[in-house]
C-alpha cells in the first residue's frame, strides 16, 4: 500500500465479558475498564488503517450513556473517522446485550486520536479516507472541528484561527 491512496474507513469489533473482577461493587462495569477495552479497539482498527504501530494521544467526548452489567456482553465498534497528516481519529461504539445476544442497546461511546510511527519511532504520514455512507461523511467532515477543538485545548491552536468551528457555529 502507498501512503498517498484513498481507502474507505477502516473498522474494527471487540467483543469482552463483564466478569466480576471488571466490576465495581454495584456490579457495573468500571469505566477505567471500559476506557481500556476502547482503547484497545481503537487502536486496533488505527493500526490496521495506518498499516503500523499507534500510539494513543487523546481520548475525547466520553459518553457513560448507561451502567453495563456484570455477566453482560459487550461490543466495541471501532472505525477511523478521518485521516490528518500523521495522525486519525477514531470513533469507538460500545454496546452490551445478555450472553444470548438479546436486550442488545448502546451504552458508551468515545474519540480517540492516534498517532501513526515508522519503524525508528518516528511519525509516519496515513492514508487517506474516503467516506462512503452518509454518515461515514457527517463523522468525516465533524472530525475537523473535534479536532480543531483538541488542539485548542492542548494549547497549539489559537481559538481565533479555528477556522471551522467558527463557520460550523455561523451556519
Amino acid at each position: 500500500m502507498t501512503n498517498s491512496k484513498p481507502v474507505n474507513l477502516s473498522k474494527t469489533t471487540m467483543t469482552q465479558l463483564v466478569m466480576p473482577n471488571d466490576t465495581n461493587p454495584l456490579g457495573n462495569l468500571m469505566g477505567g475498564n471500559l476506557l481500556r477495552w476502547m482503547d484497545i479497539a481503537a487502536s486496533i482498527c488505527a493500526g490496521k488503517h495506518c498499516e503500523s504501530s499507534v500510539v494513543t494521544v487523546s481520548v475525547d467526548l466520553v459518553s457513560f450513556d448507561q451502567p453495563i452489567l456484570l455477566g453482560e456482553v459487550v461490543t466495541l465498534e471501532a472505525k477511523v473517522t478521518r485521516a490528518f497528516n500523521t495522525s486519525v481519529e477514531v470513533n469507538v461504539q460500545v454496546f452490551a446485550s445478555n450472553f444470548k445476544g438479546g436486550g442488545a442497546r448502546k451504552c458508551n461511546s468515545a474519540y480517540l486520536t492516534f498517532v501513526a510511527l515508522n519503524e525508528d519511532q518516528s511519525t509516519k504520514k496515513v492514508p487517506k479516507v474516503h467516506p462512503v455512507t452518509d454518515e461515514e461523511l457527517r463523522l468525516y467532515e465533524g472530525a475537523i472541528r473535534r479536532r480543531q477543538i483538541r488542539l485548542i485545548q492542548a494549547g497549539k491552536l489559537d481559538p481565533k484561527n479555528a477556522d471551522e468551528i467558527r463557520e460550523f457555529i455561523n451556519r
